[in-house]
């Protein structure tokens, strides 16, 4: 068939949002797009939040896809069948095999922060990653402080295929016992305990001897503390424990201190 008899077919033309300076489209027959109240909306009493596909409900309320793990209630992301907690999402592609694998950004070329700062430090958007985070305060009060504390990296054995590869966020072995400090940004609280319990399982298998947990909440929110006072009471409890180890005085195999936790 030549081209002369071809007949080009129209497009239909989306409507715009009629809040102004919104350049989204409109939903349905509201003139407004999901942001500013276009769509179907979530059932749920006062919410006004946008329905997710046939369900009737926000994704905060059990609209949309629901992650497949036992007991989760989280929105499962993309097509994974999982939420971010339980393996889903973009995956960072330096620890997607690890227990605790992390999302990748696409600001850090879809690895996770942390993975992005140690493989590529000297890229200028690593010295960026954990400039105005709680976590940095911490690692400079340690450094100041105390010498031999490794911060950030992956706990494992190097004659095993690695299948625990736990992080801790300040760690140092003082004889047969490791000091590990732990910066549980609001205390943790969106954590799942099991989880947690599982976390402490994993490390004792990697290391058989004694640990001192401290977990530090550095959040003025939660116990109204300054964190400068927070921190010189985390200086102080570090140096108590380092006292005990080294008079061996500590004897249980875990022991579990929390500060403003």
């Amino acid at each position: 068939m030549s081209e002369e008899y071809c007949v080009p077919i129209k497009k239909r033309k989306r409507r715009g949002c009629i809040e102004p300076n919104c350049t989204a489209y409109a939903r349905d027959k509201t003139g407004k797009c999901v942001a500013h109240g276009g769509g179907n909306r979530c059932d749920e009493l006062n919410c006004q939040a946008s329905a997710q596909g046939t369900t009737g409900k926000c994704v905060a309320h059990g609209g949309g896809n629901r992650c497949d793990e036992p007991n989760c209630q989280a929105s499962a992301q993309g097509t994974t069948g999982k939420c971010v907690r339980h393996g889903g999402g973009n995956r960072c592609p330096n620890c997607i095999d690890w227990i605790d694998s992390r999302c990748g950004k696409e600001a850090y070329d879809w690895h996770c922060a942390t993975c992005f700062k140690q493989l590529f430090p000297e890229d200028p958007r690593s010295v960026h990653v954990y400039s105005h985070t709680k976590e940095m305060m911490v690692m400079l009060k340690i450094n100041a402080e105390f010498e031999g504390f490794i911060h950030d990296i992956p706990l494992f054995t190097g004659n095993c295929d690695c299948t625990h590869r736990r992080r801790i966020d300040h760690r140092k072995m003082i004889g047969n016992t490791i000091l590990a400090v732990e910066t549980d940004e609001y205390g943790h609280r969106g954590y799942d305990k099991t989880d947690e319990e599982i976390r402490y399982h994993d490390l004792f298998m990697i290391h058989s001897g004694k640990w001192i947990f401290i977990r530090f909440n550095p959040d003025t929110n939660v116990s109204k503390t300054d964190i400068e006072d927070k921190l010189d009471n985390l200086v102080g409890t570090m140096k108590e424990n380092i006292g005990r180890i080294e008079r061996e005085e500590n004897t249980e195999s875990l022991e579990i201190i929390k500060l403003y936790c």
